[in-house]
């Protein structure tokens, strides 16, 4: 029998084929269980995460069951463009390696629509439906600065699909002006705001949280937001910042809250595990930690879809951190969606990331198709427009 999820002669329904004897008993029951569509509990999110060697093969091939019996074999990708509008931050962020002090000569703020045009123009032929748009948490930043930026994207073009401003930006804007975090978002959504991405949580935990981001928004804070985004119509995807100092426990209490607001919001698009990339950071130079292994990423994609996949229809995996052969592997253990084109990706390059900041839509149908699954791409919202 050949082993690993790449086994596309498998008999999809047969435990034997998986052969789960090589499992631990406890992890195989829950694997067992899960195969009959029961979800795990919180426990059982301990027991997946616990699995090592040969076991993680069995988590990508039962991930891959799962996936399929949830959302199918298309895998979806956006044409969309990061604009990331100054690397200027108060923040200083232990994991960060792309933000600078004010002051800073490496330092760039531009929120003009001259240069937002040239950005979307740079583009071309690619027609993108959606910008992605970021920035350090500038000083002088303020509501009104948040404003313009979409005022002059839909001044530039108005059928685009504004992704934009973290809560952490959100909890910026408000505090600029005094302002409720509600109004704030209230205000952004007439002005064009369409969904939020869900970054900033890193991880859900505020021991690790006074860490490697002291100056940042609580958990209850990130929490407070994103249900608030939800209950305004303003969907938000849902991240993780993984392979630090953390370990398998905060990994279960992070996935687990994500569930419990997914499960009373349904405001979630997707879920994005973001590996940490290490090099140039001060996290790196000040603490000591075990740097994950490939199997390890593996696994926490695998696990993302056993244990959230029925909330969360689509896992996304992370090309500009992983690669494209590694991306396509976790394409065959849990995920669906190969996230966007990009355009422009300064965040993980500036930590030391090796895969660059554009893939072409060509690029990204190559690779799906070498998988022998269908690619499609989608809105954001994860409307399908092939």
């Amino acid at each position: 029998m050949k082993h690993g999820w790449l086994d596309k002669t498998a008999k999809r329904t047969d435990l034997e084929e998986f052969d789960l004897r090589k499992a631990r008993r406890e992890l195989r029951n829950v694997l067992k269980q899960i195969l009959n569509d029961e979800i795990p509990t919180v426990e059982e999110l301990s027991i997946l995460f616990s699995a090592q060697g040969r076991e993680i093969y069995l988590l990508g091939q039962v991930a891959d069951i799962i996936r399929e019996r949830q959302v199918g074999s298309i895998i979806t990708y956006v044409v969309n463009r990061n604009i990331n509008f100054t690397n200027i931050c108060s923040n200083n962020c232990l994991f960060c390696a792309y933000s600078v002090p004010l002051g800073s000569k490496e330092g760039y703020f531009d929120i003009s629509i001259e240069s937002i045009r040239k950005k979307i123009e740079q583009t071309y032929p690619y027609h993108i439906t959606e910008v992605c748009v970021q920035g350090g948490i500038h000083p002088a930043v303020d509501f009104d600065s948040y404003l313009e930026i979409l005022q002059n994207l839909k001044e530039i073009d108005p059928t685009l699909h504004i992704h934009a401003f973290s809560p952490q930006e959100i909890t910026h804007a408000a505090n600029s002006i005094k302002e409720d975090v509600e109004d704030v978002l209230l205000e952004f959504k007439k002005h064009g705001l369409g969904s939020i991405p869900g970054t900033a949580a890193e991880i859900l935990d505020d021991n690790i949280r006074k860490v490697i981001c002291p100056h940042k928004l609580s958990s209850a804070e990130w929490i407070h937001i994103i249900e608030l985004s939800h209950q305004l119509g303003i969907p938000t995807t849902a991240t993780i910042l993984f392979g630090h100092i953390e370990n398998s426990q905060h990994w279960v209490r992070h996935l687990s809250i994500l569930r419990m607001i997914q499960e009373k919001t349904h405001g979630f698009t997707e879920f994005i595990p973001l590996p940490f990339i290490a090099e140039n950071t001060q996290l790196k130079q000040n603490h000591s930690f075990h740097e994950l292994s490939s199997l390890d990423y593996i696994k926490f994609y695998a696990v993302s879809r056993l244990f959230l996949g029925d909330l969360f229809k689509n896992i996304q995996t992370s090309w500009v951190k992983l690669g494209f052969p590694m991306a396509q592997i976790t394409l065959t253990a849990g995920c669906n969606d190969f996230g966007g084109t990009l355009f422009e990706e300064n965040i993980t390059r500036s930590a030391g990331g090796l895969f660059g900041q554009l893939a072409t839509p060509e690029k990204i149908q190559r690779s799906i198709h070498q998988l022998q699954r269908t690619s499609c791409e989608r809105g954001t919202l994860y409307n399908l427009l092939c």
